[in-house]
């Protein structure tokens, strides 16, 4: 599952990104606020706009608002779904 899908309430790990998919300055913006593989993160809201953008995301005491496409760019595990 890619995180724009990652329900409101609902807490992931990022377990990949393809920052290939990232222009070079938006990849080292998302790793400068914390976001890269391993990192814990939620949905605290969606946009308003056509395709719910942009999404704000908790990042431990943080919320970062990121656009859709980032958050497409990202595979996630929910926490407390492992098998």
């Amino acid at each position: 599952m890619t995180l724009d899908h990652l329900p409101r309430g609902k807490s992931a790990i990022i377990t990949s990104v393809r920052w290939d998919d990232l222009a070079p300055e938006e990849g080292r913006r998302l790793r400068a606020l914390g976001i890269d593989e391993g990192t814990s993160i939620s949905i605290a809201h969606r946009g308003v706009f056509a395709g719910a953008d942009p999404i704000a995301v908790t990042i431990g005491r943080m919320t970062v608002a990121m656009r859709r496409v980032h958050a497409m760019a990202m595979t996630i595990e929910v926490e407390g779904s492992a098998v």
